[in-house]
């Protein structure tokens, strides 16, 4: 995004990276819609959030297929574990949006390398 873009939406790509962590809706739009997708550095914040989300739906949504068809898990071992995966995902995407916001840009380290690719295609 250049910066006569940037002055016409009044947003910054830092404040854009950091907004893409709030939910998979804005990281989506911003990969769809022009001027957003036109940043790198947008797309790969976007697709790495798009990662961790989906990667903490699948974990909760392994935990509690085990749970459900298994007597692995108690009900309170597979309560904690759960909330274990919610406070780490939510912990991660506050570092990540954080770290967007202040123009660090950080990268996980598989979700980050991967991200990174998608956005410089």
């Amino acid at each position: 995004m250049s910066a006569s873009e940037t002055a016409r939406t009044g947003i910054s790509e830092n404040s854009l990276g950091a907004v893409s962590y709030l939910t998979i809706v804005p990281a989506i739009l911003f990969l769809a819609i022009a001027p957003y997708n036109r940043s790198a550095s947008v797309r790969m914040h976007s697709w790495q959030s798009i990662l961790i989300g989906a990667t903490a739906f699948l974990a909760n949504f392994a935990l509690g297929t085990v749970a459900q068809y298994t007597s692995f898990l108690s009900p309170g071992l597979f309560l904690a574990l759960s909330s274990l995966i919610v406070v780490a995902y939510f912990l991660v995407v506050i570092v990540c949006a954080f770290g967007a916001l202040n123009g660090k840009g950080i990268k996980l380290p598989v979700f980050g390398a991967w991200a990174e690719r998608q956005a410089n295609r």
